[in-house]
């Protein structure tokens, strides 16, 4: 049974599926983990840690958003709707939900998961380093990037 934790400790299972998923050295991630100031790891486990995304916070035009970051799946554990489960607990537990798509088909998988609102990513404000803005903001292979975001609406 798959059981989903929300943690501020980082262990060398997250480094190495971050490693795994993105291709960063242990050296960057690390750099990251220690130095962003606010965030947190959804991990989802069954028996060993299949997925995770980070949530940063930050605001979108005034308003606080949860900002989802290296949103990944272990190869070995791809195709099993883990990582709809945590977006599905994520827009469980917060209102305002923000992702800059990393290519095409990641745009269509987060449309058919309620995020529907095309925002500029020049509207995305974090209170963070520069450097680990640069990390926010990198990975997007669009040409021209954008964010989606879910925002609960009572009734939806």
């Amino acid at each position: 049974m798959d059981k989903i934790i929300e943690t501020v400790d980082y262990d060398d299972k997250i480094i190495a599926l971050w490693q795994e998923a993105f291709g960063d050295s242990r050296e960057d991630v690390i750099f990251f983990l220690q130095n962003a100031k606010n965030i947190c790891c959804l991990c989802l486990y069954d028996n060993t840690l299949c997925s995770m995304l980070f949530l940063v916070d930050c605001k979108v035009n005034g308003i606080d958003f949860k900002y989802i970051y290296a949103a990944c799946t272990a190869e070995c554990a791809r195709k099993k709707g883990y990582m709809s489960k945590l977006l599905m607990y994520c827009q469980e537990k917060y209102d305002n939900l923000i992702l800059i798509p990393a290519d095409k088909d990641l745009v269509n998988y987060y449309l058919k998961r309620k995020f529907k609102h095309k925002i500029d990513i020049n509207d995305i404000l974090f209170n963070e380093r520069d450097e680990i803005q640069e990390y926010l903001f990198e990975g997007c292979s669009l040409k021209n990037p954008f964010a989606l975001a879910y925002v609960y609406k009572k009734g939806e």
